[in-house]
């Protein structure tokens, strides 16, 4: 340990007024769940516009291609369907039958099958998991495109489905592990938001096809081919792309996840106190619970053998379920009719409102994604969930008066609120859904949680694709005021379960999970105060600094405990921690460690060792081939001194 010159000082956590009398010159208070990350943000907030950040931000739009993959799918099935070329190419009914059923439904099949594989994001990583389901979808548009069967298309379909999957189960994993966790919701809510921008070109492109080029198979076969672009865009850059720093550690490349927070979290500041902080953290988190390995895929136990994994597990299920099943799946049902009430039948118009559906989503979907950082998760769901239940209920009342009366009036009313309802769902649930069922699962459940997420999504969209046809068909409305209710339920459930994640990182809420109560542990904020004091000089106060190494093994690791100890200790404390590279059974970087000391510091003050070894495997030696006890424990910490 060095002595250095003082410095000021803010105090944090202490009394009003310090024991000896000494005035206090200003004094703030900081309130967050995290105390310590709320005091850097106070005090050492990372510039949001800095090179790191900006480059990070390009990273994540590059990934925010792949969501556009769902909503692409969906909106040209649905659009191609209606096409004469198209049904008549393949034989297939004007209206549904088992046929043109299973031509959706098989999406809903091939995303349940790929949910079994998302362990490969553990065991390869979630970059190569994306570029296999990129350049899997690449190869399925290929095949639904030139497709001369209807059997062939099918089968294109499911491996569209089955690498999409791949592809989107592995996106969110990255992005939720790669953003700072002051902007996790924003930067990663965003994912999902793209799913109107696919949305958006899969409608265009049909539109501008049958307007066009209606006199040819080309009018539908062209939006096919068009479906690859954003996949392929991102095969192309994704495998020179950084891997996640929490599967880094998990693999132990240390250095490369803390080269990675430096750059892209601390804009290059190697001694920002967030870098420390979330280094530790994820190196405590992932040495406890080491991520999955495909071997042990397969073992679930990860995801109930304790009750905060079980919690965990249930709510990542329960969101998976209402993010699919709150009546956004069938809200449009009465759409084509409404339209044609008020006069609008023209195959053009109604794909030209698809289109400004889809935009409206995009837009609320966009802001949701920011504010969700801004009000936190819990408010915002809750918000919009109350809305939901109050523009279905006047969805279904309007709905039940066109259907009983024919009034246009009531048409008019019931279209705008289909808006509405659409508005509101994408303004809370669409960047959340593939979000928050990821940010509740710890690293070592994550991958596995995604692919929980997956199936029990995909099990809602399959009731909802053949289920909720025939219960419209049957009781109309009626189906409407069902989902009234059920949004009630999702609102309680949501109110006395649901965590709050905004303002944490994703190792902090091993802790909130383990509390008696997850929901209202999340929610309680802790205040830390932070003074400057005026000394008896008249001259702000100031504290003696100091230089103290620590040596270990493992950079990160020291890393790691020195975050541990600004866990403790107020961030802007003068001392200074540094690195030191000693292996104890290795007498060679002793000797390093003591030159490298030299050339930075004149004199050590103190030198502390705890440190050693017991009961190694018998026969163990060192480099210098001395027994490894004798050496760590005893030769190496000798030398130290001399």
């Amino acid at each position: 340990m060095a002595d250095h010159k003082t410095t000021d000082v803010a105090y944090v956590g202490e009394k009003r007024l310090t024991d000896d009398g000494k005035k206090i010159l200003d004094e703030g208070e900081v309130e967050g769940v995290n105390p310590t990350f709320t005091a850097i943000m106070a005090t050492h907030k990372p510039n949001p516009w800095g090179k790191g950040h900006l480059q990070l931000y390009a990273l994540c739009a590059v990934i925010f291609l792949n969501s556009t993959m769902s909503g692409f799918d969906g909106s040209l099935m649905g659009s191609i369907n209606v096409l004469p070329n198209y049904t008549s190419y393949y034989n297939l009914p004007t209206k549904g039958t088992a046929s043109t059923g299973i031509v959706f439904a098989i999406y809903q099949v091939g995303q349940m099958a790929a949910a079994l594989f998302v362990w490969i994001a553990d065991w390869r990583g979630r970059k190569e998991m994306i570029f296999i389901g990129t350049v899997g979808v690449v190869v399925g548009t290929i095949i639904t495109a030139t497709a001369r069967t209807l059997s062939v298309f099918i089968g294109g379909r499911f491996l569209l489905a089955f690498f999409a999957t791949l592809a989107c189960s592995a996106s969110p994993l990255y992005l939720v592990e790669i953003a700072p966790p002051q902007y996790r919701g924003t930067l990663a809510g965003l994912y999902n938001t793209f799913y109107y921008f696919g949305s958006i070109l899969a409608t265009s492109a049909v539109y501008g096809a049958h307007k066009h080029i209606s006199h040819s198979n080309l009018d539908w076969r062209l939006p096919l081919w068009i479906q690859m672009v954003c996949p392929a865009l991102v095969s192309v850059v994704i495998l020179f792309f950084p891997e996640s720093p929490r599967w880094l550690v998990g693999k132990d490349r240390h250095e490369e996840a803390l080269a990675f927070l430096v750059k892209y979290h601390a804009n290059g500041d190697s001694d920002h106190p967030l870098v420390a902080l979330e280094m530790g953290e994820m190196v405590e988190s992932l040495r406890q619970n080491p991520v999955t390995h495909w071997k042990n895929f397969f073992d679930l136990r990860v995801l109930y053998k304790s009750r905060a994994r079980r919690y965990r597990t249930t709510l990542n299920m329960t969101f998976a379920w209402f993010g699919q099943f709150s009546g956004n799946n069938v809200v449009s049902y009465y759409l084509p009719y409404l339209l044609a009430n008020v006069g609008i039948t023209s195959a053009d118009t109604k794909l030209l409102l698809n289109i400004m559906y889809a935009l409206v989503g995009y837009i609320f979907s966009s802001a949701g994604a920011r504010l969700h950082d801004v009000f936190g998760r819990r408010k915002m769901l809750l918000g919009a969930t109350a809305g939901l239940i109050v523009s279905l209920t006047i969805t279904a009342g309007t709905a039940a008066g066109y259907v009983n009366t024919g009034s246009k009036t009531s048409s008019s009313a019931s279209i705008g609120f289909i808006f509405v309802f659409g508005a509101i769902f994408a303004f809370a649930y669409t960047s959340m859904q593939p979000i928050y069922p990821v940010e509740v699962m710890s690293n070592d459940m994550r991958a596995k949680g995604a692919g929980t997420y997956k199936l029990v999504g995909g099990c809602a969209s399959f009731i909802n694709t053949f289920a909720a046809p025939i219960a419209l068909s049957n009781i109309g409305y009626w189906f409407y005021v069902f989902f009234i209710f059920w949004d009630v339920f999702e609102f309680a459930i949501m109110y006395f379960f649901f965590v709050e994640t905004k303002g944490l990182t994703l190792e902090e809420m091993d802790d909130i999970f383990e509390a008696k109560n997850p929901r209202k542990a999340s929610t309680e904020k802790k205040r830390v105060k932070v003074r400057t004091v005026i000394g008896k000089s008249g001259q702000v106060e100031k504290r003696a600094g100091a230089t103290i190494y620590m040596a270990g093994r493992s950079e990160a690791r020291v890393e790691s405990a020195i975050a541990t100890i600004k866990l403790t200790v107020p961030t802007n404390t003068p001392a200074t921690l540094k690195f030191l590279h000693i292996d104890l059974a290795d007498l060679k970087t002793v000797k390093e460690a003591a030159v490298q000391f030299a050339k930075q510091e004149s004199k050590a003050d103190l030198l502390y060792n705890n440190a050693g070894i017991t009961s190694p495997p018998l026969g163990t030696t060192t480099a210098q081939n001395i027994e490894v006890h004798t050496e760590t424990n005893h030769v190496c910490q000798s030398t130290t001194y001399v």
